[in-house]
């Protein structure tokens, strides 16, 4: 059984630690079931890049098999290429590809913090199977369609972006940084160091149909598994940007709980719905109310990936 987590980038204090996650082993151990911990490789460059790194992140912060009770297997490989080709039966792709040993595993937990994004507006558990568990060429896909411009009249010509892009793609140009559009692949990380918010994006576009490639890369996900998936979010320590942010980060909304669900776009919406009505504005208004994740949810409505639909149980 795989349990998806997110183990956070250097120095991130708001992920789930190690202390969750170890109960949610305990229980699968006690079903006589075999847990593992994984991820898959991110697209920028970082602690959680590639497998190695990656490891030395997750034991940094605690997700040992000492302190969780299973060991932390990379899902996609060394570096972000063991995948399977999934079809589908999508809006946008008719395959998708997936990161290799979660589709070979018998079953799936997933444990999601949400968060706000600034693609997506929600980070939450449909972006943690899309976005999560695909290969580098999934996530390629996805964010295909993304591409950033230099507000040039912001820009002081730093260089961070230009020394984090995975593909050097920024470049200089007449003492400011400029992006080439054709070999940008959309990865989001000029936007994540920028400190003088110089890179911007078309989102009343791009981020619809970002959302909707997510959507249908975590379709993949389930696809071979639908009885054999369950859905953690913790809704503790909101910030606005994800855990893949290095550094601390300012809690935006009061803690809500713990949700738990069978169905992925129930959870999601349920958590909207639950942060709107404890603190008056949902946690996207309070991180990024120019985008609306209803989309992902509707989208993924759409596709049969579950129902926003759904009963409330309090234990």
């Amino acid at each position: 059984m795989a349990i998806k987590l997110h183990v956070g980038e250097r120095n991130n204090d708001t992920h789930v630690g190690p202390d969750l996650i170890k109960p949610i082993v305990t229980c699968v151990k006690h079903k006589d079931a075999l847990p593992f911990l994984t991820e898959t490789s991110t697209l920028y460059r970082g602690r959680r890049s590639n497998a190695v790194d990656h490891i030395i992140q997750a034991f940094d912060h605690g997700f040992t098999y000492e302190k969780t009770g299973a060991p932390f297997i990379m899902a996609d490989g060394l570096f972000g290429n063991s995948e399977i080709e999934v079809p589908i039966d999508g809006v946008i792709f008719d395959k998708v590809n997936i990161a290799r040993e979660v589709v070979f595993a018998d079953a799936l937990i997933t444990v999601s913090h949400p968060t706000g994004h600034p693609g997506m507006g929600l980070g939450a558990t449909l972006k943690n199977l899309g976005m999560g568990l695909s290969s580098r060429i999934g996530k390629l896909r996805q964010h295909s369609s993304v591409k950033p411009y230099v507000d040039k009249r912001a820009c002081a010509y730093c260089r961070k972006c230009m020394q984090w892009c995975p593909v050097d793609a920024i470049v200089e140009e007449q003492d400011q940084a400029f992006i080439f559009t054709e070999k940008c692949i959309g990865c989001g990380e000029c936007l994540s160091v920028c400190n003088y918010d110089a890179i911007r994006y078309d989102w009343g576009v791009e981020s619809a149909d970002l959302q909707k490639r997510v959507v249908e890369h975590a379709l993949g996900v389930v696809l071979n598994k639908r009885q054999r998936c369950f859905f953690f979010s913790f809704l503790i320590d909101m910030t606005k940007g994800c855990d893949c942010f290095g550094g601390r980060q300012e809690r935006i909304i009061p803690d809500v709980g713990i949700l738990a669900s069978t169905d992925p776009v129930a959870i999601d919406q349920a958590t909207l719905d639950l942060t709107a009505r404890r603190h008056g504005d949902s946690l996207v208004k309070k991180s990024e109310p120019g985008l609306d994740p209803g989309i992902q949810l509707g989208h993924a409505e759409k596709i049969g990936l579950g129902s926003r639909n759904y009963r409330l149980e309090v234990l």
